[in-house]
């Protein structure tokens, strides 16, 4: 999950309606554990938190991003319908990465960006890496068209557009959907992404 200062262009938005429900893109990851089972049981306990699932992609094998592991990550991207806010569904997804074993021996949000705190260490210490492997991760990729900057949220997820285990899956499940800051859709991000990371489906 995601607690980075990566600036973006900022935006006056209407709260949201608490009775209208949100079609939000999570993406789901593990490289710890059984992998596919610890996907799985985030997704049943997503849908009786969070909101109804409607679509999932399958789920691929792919390479660490930006360390380097023996174990290769499984990823999965859902859609949801929620009634919750952007706010209140982190709170749900953090409760359930907990619940399922997520350690988190630094601060961040895996997009390798440090927050205040990530860099606030003992001079001469070894500072918390970026990235590491993990038993789950959800990451709230959209919700809608809802930009979010927050000091612990942001939306969408800033490194997105970088990442073929991001971008395959969910141009699996919404290749015409927009994102609503580089306004390109997820079958044009994923042709122009440099990432040469290998994505492979199994399931």
């Amino acid at each position: 999950m995601y607690h980075c200062f990566l600036v973006y262009p900022t935006q006056d938005l209407p709260e949201s309606n608490q009775d209208q429900m949100n079609e939000v893109f999570i993406l789901l990851g593990s490289n710890r554990g059984d992998r596919a089972g610890c996907i799985s049981r985030a997704i049943e306990m997503a849908e009786v938190s969070a909101g109804k699932i409607i679509r999932k992609s399958s789920l691929y094998e792919t390479e660490p991003w930006g360390f380097e592991d023996p174990t290769p990550f499984l990823n999965q991207v859902i859609e949801i319908d929620t009634k919750l806010s952007p706010e209140e569904l982190l709170e749900q997804l953090l409760t359930i990465e907990v619940k399922l074993g997520r350690i988190r021996p630094f601060d961040g949000c895996g997009c390798g960006i440090p927050t205040p705190s990530s860099m606030d260490h003992e001079p001469g210490s070894k500072e918390p890496p970026a990235y590491a492997g993990r038993t789950i991760d959800l990451d709230i990729l959209f919700y809608g068209q809802r930009l979010v900057f927050t000091d612990n949220l942001m939306i969408p997820h800033p490194r997105l557009h970088e990442r073929q285990f991001t971008l395959v899956p969910m141009q699996e499940i919404a290749p015409d959907f927009m994102h609503p800051l580089l306004k390109k859709t997820i079958s044009v991000l994923l042709r122009d992404c440099r990432d040469q990371a290998k994505v492979i489906k199994i399931l």
